[in-house]
C-alpha cells in the first residue's frame, strides 16, 4: 500500500468526506476510474491518428447513424435465435 498526502480547499474536503469520496476504497475506485478512462482516450486517439494515415476519410453523421442501425438491427437478430 502506498499513502499519498493532498492539499484540497476546506470546503471541497468537507464535501467530498461527506459524499463518503475520501475513504481508501472510495479514492481507488474514482483513479482506477480515471486511469481507465484516461487510457480509453489515448487508444481512440491513436486509432484516430492510424486512420488519417491510411487516408481513411471520415464519416459523415448519416453513415454514422447508418452503421449503428446496422449493429442494433444484428444484435436484435441474435438475440432472437436464443
Amino acid at each position: 500500500m502506498t499513502t499519498v498526502e493532498i492539499e484540497l480547499p476546506e470546503a471541497t474536503a468537507q464535501a467530498a468526506k461527506a459524499a463518503g469520496l475520501l475513504t481508501p476504497q472510495a479514492l481507488d475506485r474514482l483513479l482506477s476510474n480515471a486511469l481507465r478512462k484516461r487510457e480509453a482516450v489515448q487508444s481512440l486517439r491513436s486509432i484516430a491518428d492510424d486512420v488519417a494515415a491510411a487516408g481513411i476519410a471520415p464519416m459523415s453523421m448519416d453513415e454514422i447513424d447508418a452503421e449503428v442501425k446496422a449493429v442494433r438491427a444484428e444484435r436484435r437478430v441474435r438475440a432472437d435465435r436464443r
